[in-house]
């Protein structure tokens, strides 16, 4: 029985992801982290061009209005991933044990 609903399962799947792999860029193509990393420089020059004065007042506004607000939400965000791989390891650790 379970084999019949494999199968079916597969099925869709290959059906869900055919148009996605038509989609992927030719092997020779730079991979995403490349280009991710291309347009990464691209930006930090860009800024760097700006100037000291303008990099330094920005700077100096998200040390004193932005990073105390967003940190508290880093930690939340890192707690609650922490939090929940522990509930999934345990859930697995014990289904494993039985």
């Amino acid at each position: 029985m379970h084999t019949k609903e494999l199968v079916f399962g597969l099925v869709l799947l290959m059906q869900a992801c055919g148009p996605l792999f038509a989609q992927t860029p030719a092997p020779d193509s730079p991979g995403l982290l490349r280009r991710l990393a291309e347009k990464t420089r691209e930006v930090k020059s860009k800024v760097q061009n700006l100037g000291g004065p303008v990099l330094g007042f920005f700077g100096a506004y998200y040390e004193d209005h932005i990073q105390p607000v967003t940190d508290s939400y880093v930690e939340w965000a890192s707690n609650l991933k922490s939090s929940a791989w522990e509930k999934l390891q345990t859930t697995i650790h014990n289904y494993m044990s039985l």
